[in-house]
């Protein structure tokens, strides 16, 4: 799976970037001391006006999840992280924020009647932001988005209501394919596979649906093109038809890069990586300062970083902006 900072002097969310400046620039490290910490984070979503973000946590084993939620202040400060109240006991992973900020699906292995033993399996489920601005309880997505008997991993929602995830069905290229089960009329219609450009034998994982549908980042394992273990790749789609996946060469590395996600505004990309990290880590989003946090930093588990978008898709044949 599951799946830039510039030196600031304060926690403050980065500014625009100088129109001018159009030398591209790599991947950095992203919220040291919160969103990446030396422990197992990945994964992370932010609302449509960007002043709260859900992210995961797991264990070293990465086989038990925790869902974390940090809410930025109008000074620019981050919170410390809490479990929000949809996702405070069972192994929770993948949260995605819907388009219009008022739900965010994520996978579960809590017992259907809400007590008891976790699951041996992890489910789709949804929450709904309250007019109190607070999460709501969790429910499961019925069939057929889960069946009771194969894991589902990072569902993402379009703008249409469209659900992307990736598991392992019946007619499964190989492995874990990538799917997407249509909202029609208010009702889920049975998950339809994506189909060969983007699924092959390997491991495909962790779909990122734009919000309009017009592009696809996901996780592959060892897919031809990539470089290393886990490699982001992408693919466009013109009217009903994906155009062959292609590997983001300028985020891929021999290390794992996976649990991704794209800001609301279409600019950065966020991304986990196992890679080793050398220099400066950028800016510290800790308050206070807990050098705990920050001491464990590329040590081969996930830290978070990101890249600005355009840079991301360097050296791949469409090289479209993705839109909002």
């Amino acid at each position: 799976m599951i799946a830039v900072v510039a030196a600031l002097a304060s926690c403050r969310a980065p500014g625009p970037e100088p129109a001018a400046d159009r030398t591209p620039r790599g991947p950095a490290l992203f919220g040291a001391g919160l969103f990446s910490t030396g422990a197992w984070d990945f994964f992370v979503a932010f609302s449509p006006d960007q002043t709260r973000a859900l992210f995961g946590r797991a264990d070293d084993a990465f086989e038990r999840f925790a869902i974390f939620e940090a809410r930025r202040d109008g000074e620019g400060r981050w919170s410390r992280p809490t479990r929000p109240r949809f996702a405070s006991t069972w192994s929770d992973a993948d949260p995605h924020i819907s388009p219009d900020g008022r739900a965010v699906v994520f996978i579960s292995n809590r017992p259907l009647s809400g007590a008891g033993e976790p699951r041996p399996i992890h489910d789709i489920f949804v929450a709904k932001l309250g007019a109190d601005g607070e999460w709501g309880e969790a429910t499961r997505l019925p069939s057929p988005i889960n069946d009771g008997s194969t894991d589902r991993w990072s569902p993402s929602v379009d703008r249409a209501g469209d659900l992307y995830f990736g598991a392992e069905l019946p007619g499964t290229r190989g492995g874990s394919d990538l799917w997407v089960s249509h909202l029609v009329d208010g009702a889920y219609q049975p998950p339809v596979n994506l189909g060969d450009a983007i699924n092959t034998s390997v491991h495909e994982v962790e779909p990122w649906i734009s919000p309009d549908a017009s592009y696809l980042i996901f996780a592959a394992l060892r897919r031809p093109g990539g470089a290393g273990g886990y490699d982001l790749f992408v693919s466009w789609r013109t009217g009903t038809t994906w155009s062959a996946a292609e590997p983001l060469r300028a985020v891929n590395t021999p290390a794992n890069e996976w649990n991704h996600s794209v800001s609301p505004d279409g600019r950065w990309l966020y991304f986990t990586s196992t890679r080793a990290h050398h220099g400066a880590i950028g800016a510290r989003f800790d308050t206070p300062r807990d050098a705990r946090l920050v001491d464990g930093i590329g040590n081969g588990k996930g830290d978070i970083y990101r890249v600005v978008i355009d840079d991301a898709l360097v050296g791949s044949p469409d090289t479209r902006r993705p839109r909002k």
